[in-house]
């Protein structure tokens, strides 16, 4: 088992140690550091570093949570963009306990199939032979991740083509209930019994998962290539998108962005979906209001040089049962989007905000909260704070009746699209937003 060290101290009786002795200790230690530091610490390699996918974290209910003790995970992700070299990254940021990871993997999924489950879904937990590596953590083969602490793996020579299907397996020794997710995942990974990380398929060993656990982002080392960070709710999440079929609209945005010229050329090419079902702007709601993730989901995402904010029809839709007796709810909802744009531009990202698309018939809906949706859109459309803007609403609206989905586009709730609602939402973002010069 691994642990991270803790930090040195001085106790009491040792503070009459010399300056000149406690500054040559320190010269030591970091010139120890640089020697055995690994590669990837090299000065300024980490620019290279682009994420390729991602996904926003939640808390689970402690009374719900799954266990995993003695169990691996192989949970599936799809890449937007490529590149020679790949590191994961590891989330117990709702953990009130160490987690330990006793072994992962990561290789390229196959699309084989391994016989299939009651439902008569097939089972596709197979990797591509010689793809699978080991991953370490400063050299090590397990890592114990502190309580609300992200770690990220050592740096593995493994090719990784853009929008591609990624395996990533993790192997839990010890008791361990789950603690940090995304739910939604709409992509169907898998859990088995024992230490299965380094097989080649886990076949009826095995059985489907919904969530993504632990795993919260992967990168490549994609020199000269960006991301485009996807900020929202359920509606860039994916809701009622097919499965394992990569169709909610940030997927749609990757596969235009690989396919053209301008956005290749100009190194545009990651997209991270951090969208989180039910969030909310000004209060927690599934998962942690979008003001508390900027940090998280965005400034430290690797290689992140534009961010889409899709963000508060729940807030809207909600107001009425949860209402706070303070302030102008428009008002506040435009101030805390801006808080986002601002700290984004703080970093050098550059924000696109995204109008927010009708929900008259869904079950939130009101008048008034509708009045509040315009007046939003209009002011993203209008507000200099912005780089640039992505027209959902008008993308998807029933132009006879602009309060609600077009009904090509229309998931049948009336709040979100179906798969062709995502596509239309995707082609309607102006790439050339992506070649300025910033």
């Amino acid at each position: 088992m691994t642990f991270f060290t803790s930090a040195l101290s001085l106790d009491a009786r040792d503070c009459s140690i010399s300056r000149k002795l406690a500054f040559g200790f320190a010269a030591f230690a970091m010139a120890a550091f640089l020697l055995v530091a690994p590669a990837c610490y090299a000065a300024g390699e980490h620019l290279s570093w682009v994420a390729t996918w991602g996904a926003g974290m939640v808390a689970i209910d402690p009374g719900n949570a799954p266990d995993f003790t003695g169990q691996t995970l192989r949970e599936i992700v799809h890449t937007s963009v490529g590149g020679d070299r790949a590191r994961v990254w590891f989330s117990n940021r709702f953990g009130t306990e160490p987690l330990h990871i006793g072994a992962a993997h990561i290789a390229l999924s196959s699309s084989e199939k391994f016989g299939a489950d009651a439902h008569g879904t097939p089972n596709q937990s197979g990797v591509q032979a010689g793809t699978d590596h080991a991953l370490t953590f400063n050299g090590l083969d397990s890592v114990v991740i502190p309580p609300g602490g992200e770690v990220v793996s050592d740096p593995v020579a493994l090719g990784v083509p853009a929008l591609t299907d990624v395996a990533v397996s993790l192997y839990f020794p010890d008791r361990t209930l789950a603690s940090t997710e995304h739910s939604d995942s709409h992509q169907i990974s898998y859990r088995a019994i024992g230490n299965q990380v380094g097989a080649a398929d886990l076949g009826g060993n095995s059985s489907p998962s919904g969530p993504w656990y632990v795993v919260s982002g992967v990168d490549v080392d994609a020199p000269g290539d960006s991301a485009v960070i996807a900020f929202g709710d359920s509606i860039t999440d994916g809701a009622y998108a097919t499965v394992n079929e990569n169709h909610r609209w940030p997927d749609y945005l990757a596969t235009r962005l690989a396919a053209d010229p301008d956005t290749k050329k100009a190194g545009v090419l990651g997209v991270v979906n951090v969208g989180i079902g039910g969030n909310r702007v000004l209060l927690d709601g599934y998962g942690p209001n979008s003001v508390t993730r900027i940090n998280p989901d965005l400034i430290a995402r690797s290689g992140a040089r534009y961010v889409i904010i899709l963000e508060s029809i729940n807030d809207i839709g909600r107001f009425t049962s949860d209402h706070q007796p303070y302030g102008d709810l428009t008002e506040r909802l435009e101030a805390g989007i801006a808080q986002i744009a601002a700290q984004a531009h703080q970093h050098g990202i550059q924000v696109i905000g995204a109008t927010l698309t009708p929900y008259q018939g869904c079950g939130y809906y009101s008048d008034a909260g509708n009045e509040v949706r315009n007046a939003v859109n209009d002011w993203i459309r209008a507000s200099p704070i912005f780089d640039g803007v992505a027209d959902f609403d008008k993308a998807v609206r029933d132009p006879q009746n602009p309060q609600h989905f077009a009904a090509q586009y229309d998931s049948g709730d009336h709040l979100h699209p179906k798969d062709a609602g995502y596509e239309a939402m995707a082609a309607a973002i102006d790439l050339s937003l992506f070649t300025k010069k910033n």
